[in-house]
């Protein structure tokens, strides 16, 4: 979301030279100073003096009320922006400051009604655009939600946060029983954005038409920097199980620490606690430069490397006994490039490990993306294209991988091996 920003205009008056600047207004520079060196614990009382003796200031009860938000004192933050209205600031950032405090407040009519009278005065204002959206997603208002979004994204069309909220906001409209208006906004928005990741991978799988073979490399990557800084988070809330599942395989087998590991789409470095006893050496590679500096805070790899998956294994042959791959799959439809690489980057009897999530045999297909922006495999498939690589399989078992929405996410939990020569 969004946040709002200061302005010094409506009531900061420049002093000429020669002429005394009023005290009202040293104070309010005095605390614009400190509110931009970000403390706003010293500039709100000073706001406070200025006001005492110029409550006319319009500029200084705008800058004091994104004071009193950064201290969390939301209501007298409301205050604050409407006297800025009150006197003489009207204006779309002033109400759309208001509109975004009333937000956090929860105070949604209030703040939809400052959002639209800031876009009123301002139409031309994507943040604007942007938080109505969030507004009406907060409401349920799915429908309304993507139509604000996609007027965000006609001023911003690069915009990646606006996108992120376009495709999620999609998802929840298809999911709760809009699939029609989904999908017709979704393919409005493949149209009017061709070359965005998002709307090329998200927007086909919620129009229902024909995805990539694969996720694009820029979709990957832009979700998962979107969201490393919380993925650990969200994944334990779904109870997320696919490093514990995969560690299971290995479990028969007592780690002698001699072995040249490599944690494929590592992420955030989920599988390095259970992958270190087992290495020599541990790698991990990610597409995601946000998920690798999480993986780097674990202090358990020996190298990371950002790059995409097929690449680097085909740069890599024969150079690892253990290649663990945790829900990566699961972004490629078609798998016969990933598995043929993984293959030949292992040395013969090196292993394969890996998830995906299992695609109900009744669909017919050998695997679909759904509208998460996530691929299904049907089991048959999985068998045929790990032998199709030239590995063995020793293992697929079914198993829950996490919750999604409350119900269980079956998966499918693969062991393969590399030939002896």
């Amino acid at each position: 979301m969004a946040g709002s920003r200061s302005s010094l205009r409506g009531g900061v008056r420049r002093g000429l030279a020669g002429i005394a600047v009023p005290p009202a207004v040293k104070l309010s520079r005095q605390a614009d100073a400190l509110a931009a060196a970000g403390d706003a614990a010293a500039a709100e009382p000073l706001y406070a003096q200025a006001l005492a003796a110029d409550p006319t200031l319009a500029g200084t009860h705008n800058n004091h009320g994104n004071a009193l938000r950064a201290l969390g004192r939301l209501d007298e933050a409301a205050a604050a922006y409407r006297a800025a209205v009150f006197h003489g600031l009207h204006e779309g950032m002033a109400h759309y400051n208001l509109g975004s405090v009333l937000r956090q407040a929860e105070r949604q009519d209030e703040a939809d009604a400052a959002f639209r009278q800031a876009l009123a005065l301002r139409p031309d204002h994507a943040e604007a655009w942007n938080n109505c959206g969030n507004l009406l997603r907060d409401l349920g208002r799915f429908g309304g939600a993507a139509v604000d979004y996609r007027r965000a994204l006609a001023l911003r069309p690069d915009w990646a946060d606006a996108h992120d909220n376009l495709g999620a906001v999609l998802y929840l409209l298809h999911e709760q029983g809009g699939e029609e208006d989904a999908a017709a906004l979704a393919r409005l928005w493949r149209r009017d954005h061709p070359d965005n990741p998002l709307a090329r991978h998200i927007g086909a799988a919620i129009a229902g038409e024909e995805a990539d073979p694969r996720a694009p490399d820029d979709y990957v990557r832009q979700t998962f920097d979107l969201f490393a800084d919380e993925f650990d988070r969200k994944l334990a809330e779904l109870d997320y199980r696919a490093p514990a599942l995969l560690a299971g395989l290995l479990s028969d087998e007592e780690p002698a620490g001699d072995l040249d590991v490599l944690d494929a789409g590592c992420g955030t470095g989920l599988c390095a606690e259970a992958l270190r006893p087992y290495a020599r050496r541990l790698v991990g590679v990610d597409l995601s430069d946000g998920m690798l500096n999480r993986a780097r805070a674990r202090g358990l790899y020996d190298g990371l490397h950002e790059a995409e998956l097929v690449g680097f294994l085909a740069a890599h042959r024969l150079a690892f006994d253990l290649i663990m791959a945790a829900d990566v799959f699961c972004y490629f439809g078609v798998l016969d490039d990933a598995l043929a690489a993984a293959c030949a980057a292992l040395r013969p009897d090196g292993r394969l490990a890996f998830t995906v999530e299992a695609l109900n045999p009744a669909d017919g297909r050998p695997h679909r993306v759904a509208t998460h922006g996530r691929y299904a495999h049907a089991e048959a498939y999985i068998r045929t294209a790990v032998a199709n690589a030239g590995l063995m399989l020793r293992r697929c078992d079914r198993d829950r991988l996490r919750f999604e929405s409350a119900e269980p996410v079956t998966g499918l939990v693969v062991l393969a091996e590399r030939p002896a020569i």
